[in-house]
């Protein structure tokens, strides 16, 4: 499977990170990619860039460094109502490429019930604003996959499988081998993402690449698999920059 957009990546503004945003995309670029989308951590996080941050990111060329550059947020669920730390009217102005969804530590109890972990991510797949949901595999917050990725397929919600989990949350690699499982069945699309927080980890997929493969994932299904794929889903999702990216396709 060749993955040709990494969907998840932070730079230096969120400071547990290393890298400037021409740096992450001119390596993107090196690795052959043709998109990227830049997702540092929404404000509630205790490093994340103020939210003027998100407002200025319109300003930042569509092309940077060879890549297109989808701006975007990692924001945090707040509580099982679904809520994030970005609010409908921010979102509204900020105008972003591409939204995940994901439940931090530092935002969140640290562990829910399943219903509770169930009710909260059928709460997010109503939001208009999120288009990914991320790392969501872990045991701590275990939820219903079947009930829910049914629900993100209905609504158009990209799950993501994330190869940096089995490094930063190692133990959930059944619970993710699960969820995609679960995404196979139900026709749910995913994303396969590094979510790098350095240009030395920034495509890198071995972590759940074979997993994918084993269990005959079909690449219909994998948003960044394909720049077609890619620019579908950015259609459904409403969102300008796919216009620009296929007037790229040729490439």
């Amino acid at each position: 499977m060749n993955i040709i957009a990494d969907l998840h990546m932070h730079t230096m503004v969120s400071n547990h990170a290393f890298n400037t945003v021409t740096e992450m995309a001119r390596r993107a670029c090196e690795l052959g990619m043709f998109a990227a989308a830049l997702t540092d951590h929404g404000p509630s996080m205790p490093d994340a860039p103020h939210p003027w941050y998100f407002y200025n990111l319109t300003t930042l060329p569509s092309r940077i460094e060879g890549i297109w550059l989808l701006k975007g947020v990692e924001a945090n669920v707040r509580g099982t109502d679904g809520s994030l730390d970005i609010e409908p009217q921010e979102f509204e102005r900020m105008q972003l490429d591409w939204v995940i969804a994901s439940i931090h530590s530092d935002t969140l109890c640290p562990s829910l019930s399943e219903d509770e972990a169930t009710q909260l991510w059928l709460n997010v797949a109503q939001s208009p604003y999120v288009d990914c949901i991320g790392h969501s595999e872990s045991r701590r917050h275990r939820y219903d996959y079947d009930a829910v990725t049914r629900a993100f397929a209905r609504c158009r919600k990209v799950v993501e499988i994330n190869a940096n989990s089995a490094v930063v949350r190692p133990g959930n690699e059944e619970n993710m081998r699960e969820l995609a499982l679960a995404c196979k069945r139900n026709g749910t699309k995913i994303a396969v993402n590094s979510d790098a927080h350095s240009i030395y980890h920034l495509g890198q997929f071995d972590t759940v690449l074979p997993m994918l493969r084993e269990i005959h994932f079909p690449e219909e299904l994998v948003v960044n698999a394909s720049r077609e794929n890619l620019i579908t889903v950015l259609k459904e999702h409403q969102k300008p920059v796919a216009d620009l990216l296929e007037g790229s396709k040729e490439e």
